[in-house]
């Protein structure tokens, strides 16, 4: 017979499977979530930087789309009225050779001069100040020497100018049926630059011819244009002429027509320009020998003296 044994039935503490055992990471879950966030991240990213690249295109399209206007619009203005100012210009050739016909030397040549003068300058248009016109005689002669940045600067000197003046031309220019006429009539003198060409004689004597018809002389001392944005040296032409005529040397200093006529373009802009006439230098008692360089050093360097400041005006 078994021994009789009290068994005590001891109920073993087991961890409860939902809240005591230990929490393993949920690997599958956490993996999707950094997935997610990482998807979201980039996305946000794109999306940050086609904003930006939306932005930097919406400001350069601003920034560019009036300059494509201007140029547009400075475009059809010239390709509309050129060949109508060109048309006029012949007109007015006419006119001039058919008045110098009847009367030479008459006084319509130079209304004539100034109104199509002020007609080219109101092609782009140009707005011109000018200063120091109290320093010119009208009842005088000069030798009047500018500096060259387009050619705006040939009708802004011919109207803004208080004198008549006549330019040298190269012989180029009076191949030009009915103009050359015109230009002869009105006293433009024909300059032949190459060797053996125009002598220094004849292109005196065509500067005293004007001079007795009441004409100052227009040159460009610099002989070209200039596109550096800076004063070109001097030729000693012009003062050789002065000098030899006695006529006073007066200096002109012109700004701004590069940027209605720009350099290699054949568009007209909208601008400013401004023209600043200096203190008239008297050559009476001068000669070439001794005075002819220190006159083009000292009218050179006024002038740039000038012209600097001028553009220092501008860009400020």
């Amino acid at each position: 017979m078994r021994p009789h044994t009290d068994v005590h039935r001891v109920k073993l503490n087991k961890p409860d499977r939902v809240h005591d055992a230990p929490e393993m990471p949920n690997v599958q879950a956490s993996s999707r979530s950094t997935g997610t966030e990482s998807l979201r991240s980039e996305r946000y990213t794109a999306r940050c930087i086609d904003r930006d690249r939306s932005h930097r295109l919406t400001f350069t399209i601003r920034s560019t789309l009036p300059a494509m206007l201007h140029t547009l619009l400075a475009g059809i203005r010239t390709l509309v009225l050129v060949p109508l100012f060109f048309l006029l210009t012949l007109v007015f050739a006419a006119v001039i050779v058919i008045v110098g016909a009847f009367r030479p030397g008459a006084s319509i040549h130079d209304k004539i001069l100034k109104v199509w003068s002020g007609l080219f300058l109101k092609i782009p248009p140009v707005r011109v100040e000018v200063s120091g016109i109290e320093k010119t005689d009208p009842t005088r002669r000069y030798v009047v020497v500018s500096n060259h940045l387009s050619m705006y600067d040939i009708p802004l000197l011919l109207h803004e100018l208080p004198l008549h003046g006549r330019y040298l031309a190269k012989k180029e220019v009076f191949k030009i049926p009915l103009v050359a006429q015109a230009m002869r009539t009105v006293g433009i003198i024909e300059v032949n630059r190459q060797k053996g060409g125009s002598s220094r004689q004849a292109i005196n004597e065509g500067v005293r011819v004007a001079a007795e018809r009441g004409h100052s002389l227009l040159v460009y001392p610099e002989g070209t244009r200039s596109t550096e944005g800076e004063l070109l040296p001097f030729h000693k032409g012009a003062f050789r002429i002065a000098i030899d005529t006695n006529l006073p040397i007066l200096p002109v200093v012109i700004e701004g027509t590069e940027r209605v006529s720009k350099p290699g373009s054949k568009i007209f802009y909208p601008g400013y320009a401004s023209m600043r006439i200096l203190d008239p230098i008297e050559t009476t008692g001068m000669t070439n020998k001794e005075d002819l360089v220190p006159l083009i050093t000292r009218v050179e360097a006024e002038m740039n003296e000038v012209f600097n400041a001028m553009r220092q005006t501008t860009d400020g």
